[in-house]
């Protein structure tokens, strides 16, 4: 065998090789990149919606903490919610101050007046801010994006 043919045959084996690794090496970078875009994708819901209180809407303190909204952290990491804001199809807003949501977390955001907690916030509002019948609210995060909303009722968007 000449040292051209043994030459020609080791590039031919170090080709072989190398399109080997890279394919088996491409199915790991498209994991990598779904993993990194899941990393980036919203982890924070709104996981229930209470916002109709129970009973008669006499607009006392108590009828108004009735009125709720939970956020959940699905994720195994806390999460800073300080600057974003939770809205409803009116405009009206509340805008998280200095929370922070331990990992699998849920904290319950109340309409009326409270004490603030771990597990619950108050708004501090004096008037109802969720509509019965249909209303929608919406979850941002510190830059204005939209992380989460839910609908309910008549001529609800999804």
């Amino acid at each position: 065998m000449s040292a051209s043919s043994a030459s020609h045959r080791i590039a031919a084996t170090v080709l072989t090789a190398g399109a080997l690794v890279s394919a088996v090496a491409l199915p790991a970078t498209a994991q990598d990149h779904d993993h990194d875009r899941n990393r980036h994708q919203a982890r924070v819901v709104i996981s229930d919606i209470q916002a109709d209180s129970p009973g008669r809407d006499n607009g006392s303190n108590r009828s108004l903490n009735r009125e709720w909204v939970e956020i959940t952290n699905q994720s195994r990491r806390a999460v800073n919610l300080d600057g974003w804001t939770l809205r409803d199809s009116d405009g009206h807003r509340y805008r998280f101050d200095d929370v922070r949501l331990s990992g699998r977390a849920t904290v319950r955001i109340h309409t009326g007046v409270g004490r603030d907690t771990r597990t619950d916030l108050y708004q501090d509002r004096h008037h109802y801010m969720w509509n019965n019948y249909a209303d929608t609210a919406t979850l941002r995060d510190n830059r204005g994006r939209t992380v989460d909303s839910e609908s309910w009722g008549r001529g609800h968007r999804r």
